[in-house]
């Protein structure tokens, strides 16, 4: 009996480890490679005049210590204005901002823009507020418009 239950968590966690996607994130596969989604990410946040903050690039982080990593990069990104409303209906929401997409490409070069759905925030920190609600409404739509300009050739 103990052997089948350590055989079950073991493949429980194999499992998990192969789970690309989580309940609250949404991903977009890209038509193009790492590199042209994320400049092309880049480039509409500005043209949105959204507060482009920096790109975190794990690959090359990962580099630095002597590791492999397929490439993966987080942009940074805002609206300072939204974030700030969001931030006074509950502090805690300065965790989630500023924004993220993620890009990254697995092993079949697949590129793919992951991001977590903004409703999802009204669960963690018990937004309750109408205009904040409103607020997390749009910045679903900003991601996912973002997300799939970006993937678009």
């Amino acid at each position: 009996m103990r052997k089948l239950f350590i055989s079950i968590l073991a493949l429980l966690a194999l499992v998990g480890c192969d789970n690309k996607r989580g309940t609250f994130l949404e991903t977009v596969q890209s038509q193009n490679d790492h590199k042209s989604t994320v400049s092309k990410l880049i480039k509409l946040i500005k043209d949105e005049n959204l507060t482009y903050f920096e790109t975190i690039d794990h690959q090359a982080n990962a580099r630095k210590v002597g590791m492999d990593l397929k490439p993966e990069s987080v942009v940074v990104f805002g609206n300072p204005r939204m974030g700030t409303v969001l931030m006074n209906c509950n502090p805690s929401m300065g965790l989630e901002l500023p924004l993220k997409i993620l890009v990254s490409t697995d092993y079949e070069g697949v590129t793919t823009l992951t991001y977590t759905n903004p409703e999802y925030w009204s669960l963690k920190h018990n937004i309750k507020d109408k205009n904040c609600l409103n607020i997390l409404i749009k910045a679903k739509g900003a991601l996912k418009e973002l997300s799939q300009k970006a993937a678009q050739k």
